[in-house]
């Protein structure tokens, strides 16, 4: 562990990512965003020609490829920089240099799309005879030609990519407000001592066993949070303007719509998702019966949340340990999925522990020759969890980019989570194996249980909370704080319950979310922890066979549609039954735990 004040500067390199597989240097950096914006030309040069012969329709494609191939790690190395210190000027500048060159080449070849859309299907049919190597693309070509009513003229189309830089303003704004601007001042515990709080402290202290420490940390951060609440709902309103003016303009009937088309899920399973989990939120209502109950309050308040219930099981896990934890757990998925695990972990793929300025959270970044990870690692259960779950995105990244061609080797946002909550479905369940201490295995499922409500109730309220603000900028409403404060809270005292008291503070808890800027994300979450544990139970039922069927999926990239995808690991999310078996385990845990108790 490291202290959460220290300067990027002064962080020991072994806990750093090594960023030189990507670019020798900054100067490296520099000379190939100069030489990649020199590419807009070559691209212009297929302007009004892409129909002419299937020799020319191939090049083109095969120009794309280049500049995915060039572009990813120029974009990856200049957010991984800014994101280590969002306080670095210079990254911060490198991030704007990367993203408009990436305007500028998607502008410049923005007249693909008509221009593809306009080649006759007999004539596009008679390409793929004259020239097999374009079969390679043909799932391109259907991605494209399958949205026909949705793209726009090529000088539209020119509009459009070019606006892209501004319409990632408000997603800009926010993060550097909240994990480089924001400061909050100490909080102290039971005994007096001060603790620093940040974006990245605040659960961890919410875990703490001190309930005063607890309720300090919830009240100050809401408090500070509450103070610029109105500049971050500004930031929200202009993400979803943004949002709506792109689904006018590509003629869908709302942002929603928009969203899931490009990764071709039916709109269906997100309203479908919140309908499943009302009709099970008596479950919720018994966890947070029982949390009460173990905890031995009077009242259970928003902060006692993320506090365990399991008294003396709780136990600092160091980095090595959970590491090598990790490994054990997953080693059911083969020989060749750990060895890529070891290389992550032996040759810096992670950038692990908070720093002053750095980015909060975690996430993984798919990237070529690898993956990278951001953590802010802490030596807790959750730290280790969190280290499964990254490196499920990292390597389901891995997989597809090995055997994918370039153009179907990145998978889409609906199967993300899958493999990284797969892992962590597999990580509960090895070390559930491992202790018959009652103690300790209520601690575990105490973890389960949390993880289910995070991840399935929790998700699914921020979807239906992100729902909620798509609707309200379609009907011409502004997203005011108070307007956001008053929807966020009633869907609190819905999801929690009766016996939760929903604070004032956690009215605010929108304004700490940065998924609400990622475009209708959240869901997913929810979908895939479904997904997730019905893979990972065939995994451990049936063994080999599950494995293969398995890494097919995470080998398959976007070679076919997201629905199809997941039926290759045996889950048909076309149905509610996933996540009404993902809730019916929910329930059995519950069981479990109140014996336990």
């Amino acid at each position: 562990m490291i202290d959460p004040k220290t300067k990027r500067a002064e962080v020991p390199e072994e806990f750093t990512w090594d960023l030189t597989d990507l670019f020798e240097s900054d100067e490296a950096w520099q000379k190939e965003n100069e030489s990649l914006r020199g590419l807009e030309e070559k691209l212009l040069s297929f302007r009004g020609r892409l129909g002419e012969s299937a020799e020319t329709l191939l090049a083109f494609f095969r120009l794309e490829d280049e500049l995915e191939l060039r572009a990813s790690p120029l974009m990856v190395y200049a957010h991984c920089k800014g994101d280590q210190d969002q306080s670095d000027n210079f990254y911060q500048d490198m991030v704007g240099k990367a993203r408009s060159t990436l305007v500028a080449l998607s502008a410049a070849g923005s007249f693909s799309t008509p221009e593809i859309m306009a080649i006759p299907e007999e004539t596009l049919e008679g390409f793929f005879r004259q020239e097999p190597a374009l079969e390679e693309y043909r799932r391109s070509l259907y991605q494209i030609r399958r949205r026909a009513a949705h793209i726009l003229s090529p000088a539209e189309e020119k509009l459009l990519a070019a606006s892209q830089e501004m319409a990632a303003a408000p997603d800009k704004i926010g993060s550097v407000f909240r994990n480089a601007e924001l400061r909050y001042p100490p909080v102290k515990d039971a005994e007096g001592k001060e603790h620093t709080l940040t974006g990245g402290s605040f659960v961890p202290l919410q875990e703490s066993g001190d309930r005063v420490l607890r309720k300090n940390a919830f009240e100050t951060f809401y408090g500070r949070i509450g103070e610029f609440k109105n500049t971050v709902a500004a930031t929200l309103d202009a993400q979803f303007r943004q949002l709506l003016f792109y689904a006018n303009a590509r003629k869908y009937p709302d942002t929603l719509s928009a969203s899931l088309d490009e990764t071709e899920v039916p709109t269906a399973v997100y309203t479908n998702l919140i309908e499943a989990v009302h009709a099970n939120l008596d479950k919720m209502y018994r966890y947070v019966a029982l949390r009460k109950k173990l905890l031995g309050v009077d009242e259970l308040h928003m902060y006692d949340v993320y506090t365990p219930i399991v008294s003396g099981a709780s136990r600092t896990i160091e980095l090595e340990e959970a590491k090598a934890t990790v490994l054990e757990a997953l080693a059911v998925l083969g020989e060749d999925y750990v060895a890529l695990l070891k290389e992550g972990f032996d040759n810096r793929w992670m950038d692990i522990y908070e720093n002053e300025g750095k980015r909060g959270g975690a996430y993984s970044t798919g990237a070529r020759p690898h993956p990278y990870v951001l953590l802010n690692h802490k030596d807790t259960l959750d730290s280790m969890f969190t280290i499964a779950h990254e490196m499920g995105h990292s390597l389901h990244s891995y997989y597809s980019m090995k055997n994918q061609p370039v153009s179907t080797s990145d998978y889409v946002i609906f199967v993300a989570e899958v493999a990284s909550t797969c892992n962590e479905v597999l990580l509960v369940r090895y070390l559930l194996s491992k202790t018959t201490d009652k103690k300790e295995r209520a601690w575990l499922v105490n973890h389960f249980l949390d993880s289910f409500k995070s991840t399935v109730y929790r998700q699914t309220m921020f979807a239906e909370f992100e729902l909620a603000m798509g609707r309200m900028i379609e009907a011409g409403e502004s997203l005011t704080a108070d307007a956001l404060c008053e929807k966020y809270h009633a869907l609190n005292k819905l999801y929690f319950g009766p016996d939760m008291v929903s604070d004032e503070g956690i009215a605010l808890e929108w304004a700490r979310i940065p998924h609400f800027f990622y475009n209708y994300y959240v869901f997913q979450y929810a979908t895939g922890f479904s997904a997730a544990v019905a893979i990972a139970n065939r995994i451990l039922k049936e063994g080999a066979p599950a494995v293969a069927d398995y890494k097919r999926f995470l080998s398959s990239g976007s070679s076919v549609d997201p629905i199809a995808l997941l039926k290759i690991a045996g889950v048909d999310m076309t149905t509610p039954q996933p996540v009404n078996d993902a809730l019916a385990l929910f329930g059995e845990l519950l069981d479990e735990m109140e014996a336990l108790g």
